[in-house]
């Protein structure tokens, strides 16, 4: 009978540190997440540099390979900037590159 709460109370033990880490972990990142969502540019501009090296595969294979990063990086610019919502993705690509 000890045996088998001793064997339940060291399972039960690392799972709720576990539990512990990963509740600290995801609030850290909620919270860190509305503070670039706030209205601060770093944001915005992270994800236009994040997005330079899919722009250079973009540019270098002629428009064929499209990454993720340069999809939102042209979502992103076109929302933002009116002059970019008439340029094509291989300009916005080579502005991302100039970044």
């Amino acid at each position: 009978m000890i045996r088998s709460i001793l064997f339940c109370a060291l399972i039960a033990l690392p799972m709720s540190a576990l539990a512990s880490s990963f509740a600290g972990t995801s609030a850290g990142s909620a919270s860190g997440a509305s503070s670039n969502s706030s209205g601060s540019s770093s944001g915005d501009d992270k994800v236009l540099l994040d997005a330079r090296e899919d722009a250079a595969g973009f540019v270098a294979s002629n428009g064929a390979i499209r990454g993720a990063w340069l999809e939102a990086a042209l979502i992103q610019l076109r929302e933002r900037d009116v002059a970019a919502r008439d340029a094509s993705d291989m300009a916005l690509a080579r502005k991302i590159l100039a970044l």
